[in-house]
């Protein structure tokens, strides 16, 4: 049981927004359609991003009962919202009080209208199912989640740069080096661990220079991420009156976060450079594939960061309890011992992902060679995911941050 379309055009009236469709539909049913009987045909305005039906349009009736195998023509308008976006009109058969046939797995007519900037569009009229629409919208929505997130980025970039730069400058605000401590903590930090790790409790089969670079080179990644991951629960909290009394890209706040803790690292890689250039005098060649390391880095935590600010703002104890999971994160990566004796006692641990950032960083800087790429690609999958899931979990979220803060 079904219809047919026949010859179905679509004319769009810029000036009063109204698209008008004309088109023959035949009845493949063994019943006939009567008016009378709440027979007619309908349309319904859905908002394409989102799939929210909008408009539940007027009922277009038959000028006469139509037999089966029987066709008719029909005229029939509808106006699209002044407001910029991607609309679809599904047009079907219905039964007043009954249903609507697209709904039974009915073919239906789809006329689709874009307006941007005031401009609008006519798209394609075609003939589709449900189902066929379903999964449409289903591959635009992945595709949304994905691009999303990069885009909200890419606007706010600007804005990003200062607050990271504030978020800076404020850690040493009074102080007398000022930001000069943004070189001095982390070369302060690498020199009590080469001290402690390299001397005091470092690996016996390894000397006590070689065993702090090797300790030094894991922490490379690690500390830009646990700056990210331990402060995000907390920077709705802290930034409340932005989120309150502006109105202000809320996504931007994790990601300035972790724009901080890469400018850390930065700082970081050039001095472990300095090390090396003492200790072993020259610097790997294979340093150039750092970039391609640290754009799966960012965006795991980025998608972590999202993540944790998102809970932190519901979950007030996450603040405390992220201290705790990180430290023993920390321990079950191989960064202040041996990854042989990891891999010996609990090889399960391979797969955690900061696991194969920690050998990427060793195996650039400390044998020259390339990154894993068979694990880079895998981390980078997860990364991907982590960094598309945690943003949908931010925005889904933030609608009530006003409220609960």
């Amino acid at each position: 049981m079904s219809a047919e379309w026949l010859n179905p055009q679509a004319l769009l009236d810029s000036a009063t927004r109204a698209v008008r469709v004309d088109f023959e539909i035949r009845n493949l049913t063994e019943e006939t359609w009567r008016s009378t009987g709440g027979f007619a045909i309908g349309y319904h305005l859905f908002d394409a991003s989102t799939g929210t039906l909008l408009i539940d349009g007027a009922r277009t009736r038959l000028e006469r009962d139509l037999n089966p195998g029987g066709a008719a023509r029909v005229h029939l308008e509808f106006e699209v919202p002044a407001e910029d976006g991607h609309y679809q009109a599904v047009i079907s058969p219905m039964q007043e009080g009954l249903c609507w046939y697209y709904d039974r797995g009915w073919p239906f007519l789809l006329v689709e209208v874009k307006i941007k900037g005031g401009v609008l569009t006519l798209g394609r009229t075609r003939v589709t199912e449900k189902q066929a629409l379903r999964r449409e919208r289903e591959l635009r929505g992945l595709g949304h989640a994905f691009l999303y997130p990069l885009q909200t980025i890419w606007r706010n970039r600007a804005l990003i740069r200062v607050m990271a730069r504030r978020d800076i400058m404020s850690r040493y605000k009074g102080s007398f080096a000022g930001s000069f401590w943004t070189i001095i903590n982390p070369l302060l930090l690498m020199l009590t661990y080469f001290f402690v790790f390299g001397y005091l409790l470092g690996d016996p089969h390894r000397s006590g220079g070689s065993f702090a670079l090797y300790f030094l080179a894991g922490m490379l990644p690690w500390l830009p991420f646990s700056e990210a991951a331990g402060r995000s629960p907390g920077v709705i909290l802290e930034n409340r009156n932005l989120i309150k009394k502006l109105v202000f890209p809320v996504d931007t706040l994790p990601v300035t976060l972790v724009a901080s803790g890469l400018v850390t690292e930065l700082f970081a890689v050039a001095l472990y450079t300095s090390f090396l250039l003492v200790v072993r005098h020259s610097i790997p060649p294979a340093v150039v594939w750092l970039p391609l390391v640290l754009i799966p880095q960012v965006l795991f935590t980025a998608g972590v960061a999202w993540f944790l600010a998102g809970l932190g703002a519901y979950v007030r104890d996450l603040g405390q309890v992220i201290g705790f999971v990180l430290t023993i994160w920390f321990f079950m990566t191989p960064i202040c011992y041996p990854e042989e004796d990891m891999l010996r006692k609990a090889a399960f641990l391979r797969r955690n992902p900061m696991y194969v950032l920690v050998r990427a960083y060793r195996a650039m800087f400390l044998d020259n060679q390339h990154p894993d790429f068979r694990a880079l690609w895998k981390f980078a999958v997860v990364a991907l995911a982590v960094f598309v899931l945690g943003h949908a979990w931010f925005y889904k979220l933030k609608k009530s941050f006003a409220d609960m803060i």
